[in-house]
C-alpha cells in the first residue's frame, strides 16, 4: 500500500466532507450528547461519508471515529491499518457560524501516525503532510515559529465541555499570561496545532481526545515543532495517541513551556 495513495484519498474526502457541512450549515439541527456536548447533523453526515470512502478503499482497515466509532479508542495503539477521523472539530465554532472549523483524517500504521489532513472549508485551507516528506497548507511548505523569547510567545488553548478542575485551569491561564505575550482560544484543536505549525502561534497545550489531533500533530512534527506532553508518559502509553495534557511548540520554547505548565500543576496541588 503507497501511503501517496493514502494521503490523495484523504484530502479528497476532507474536501467532499467540507462542502457537505458548508451546504448542511444553512439549515443546522443541533442536539446534545452526554447532555453537554453539541452535536449537529452534519457531524454524522461527514463522518459516514469519510467512513464510506475509506472502506470502499480499504475494507480490511479500522476507523476510530468521534461519531462513529468511538469505541475503538482502547484497542487504537495495537490496530496495523488505523483511521482517526474527526469528521467537525469545533463543532460549537460551526453551530455559531465561526469560521474556524476543520476536518480531521489521520492514517496510524502500528500506532504511528503517516498521514495527515486538516482542512477548513470556510478559510480554503487545507493543511497535510505524510511522514518524512513534511507539512503543507494549499501545498505550500509551511514551518513553526522559530521564537525563542518565552515574553513574545503567543499560545493557544482549550477547554472541556465539563470542567472538573476550574481551579488548575487557571492556575495555568495565570501562569502563561504572566510569562508568555498573549493567549489565544479559537475553538479548534486541530487548527491550534496546524497554527503552530505554520507559525501563527507559537504553542499550545491542552487535554483532547485522538481525533482533535491525530492529523494535526503529525504536520505540526513534519513542519518542525516539537510535541510532547506536560507531564511524562509512562512507557507503556503510546503518545501519538495520548491526548491527556498534550504540549506543542517551537523547540527553542518547549521545555519552557513545560516547566511553566508543570510549575503551575504543582501550584494547584498546593
Amino acid at each position: 500500500m503507497h501511503e501517496t495513495n493514502v494521503l490523495t484519498l484523504a484530502l479528497r474526502l476532507a474536501k467532499q466532507a467540507g462542502e457537505l457541512i458548508a451546504k448542511q450549515r444553512q439549515s443546522l439541527s443541533v442536539s446534545y450528547k452526554n447532555g453537554n456536548e453539541l452535536v449537529t447533523q452534519a457531524d454524522v453526515a461527514a463522518d459516514t461519508l469519510i467512513a464510506n470512502g475509506i472502506r470502499s478503499n480499504y475494507p480490511d482497515h479500522v476507523i476510530l471515529s468521534e461519531e462513529l466509532t468511538p469505541d475503538q479508542l482502547a484497542e487504537a495503539s495495537e490496530r496495523e491499518h488505523l483511521w482517526i477521523v474527526d469528521p467537525i472539530d469545533g463543532t460549537v465554532n460551526y453551530a455559531h457560524h465561526h469560521p474556524q472549523v476543520a476536518i480531521s483524517i489521520a492514517y496510524y500504521h502500528k500506532g504511528k501516525a503517516r498521514v495527515g489532513v486538516v482542512h477548513n472549508p470556510f478559510l480554503n485551507e487545507t493543511f497535510h503532510a505524510q511522514a518524512g516528506k513534511g507539512a503543507r497548507l494549499n501545498d505550500v511548505p509551511i514551518r513553526c515559529s522559530t521564537n525563542v523569547e518565552l515574553n513574545r510567545a503567543i499560545i493557544a488553548t482549550g477547554f472541556p465541555y465539563v470542567i472538573e478542575d476550574l481551579p488548575k485551569l487557571m492556575r495555568r491561564l495565570e501562569n502563561v499570561l504572566s510569562n508568555c505575550a498573549d493567549i489565544r482560544r479559537l475553538g479548534s484543536a486541530a487548527l491550534d496545532i496546524c497554527w503552530v505549525a505554520c507559525g501563527r502561534i507559537d504553542g499550545y497545550y491542552e487535554s483532547v481526545k485522538p481525533w482533535d489531533f491525530a492529523a494535526a500533530q503529525l504536520i505540526a512534527r513534519e513542519a518542525g515543532a516539537q510535541f510532547g506532553h506536560i507531564h511524562e508518559l509512562s512507557a507503556d502509553i503510546n503518545p501519538q495517541l495520548h491526548g491527556d495534557n498534550i504540549l506543542i511548540s517551537g523547540a527553542q520554547l518547549f521545555s519552557p513551556l513545560q516547566s511553566l505548565l508543570r510549575e503551575a500543576d504543582a501550584q494547584s496541588e498546593d
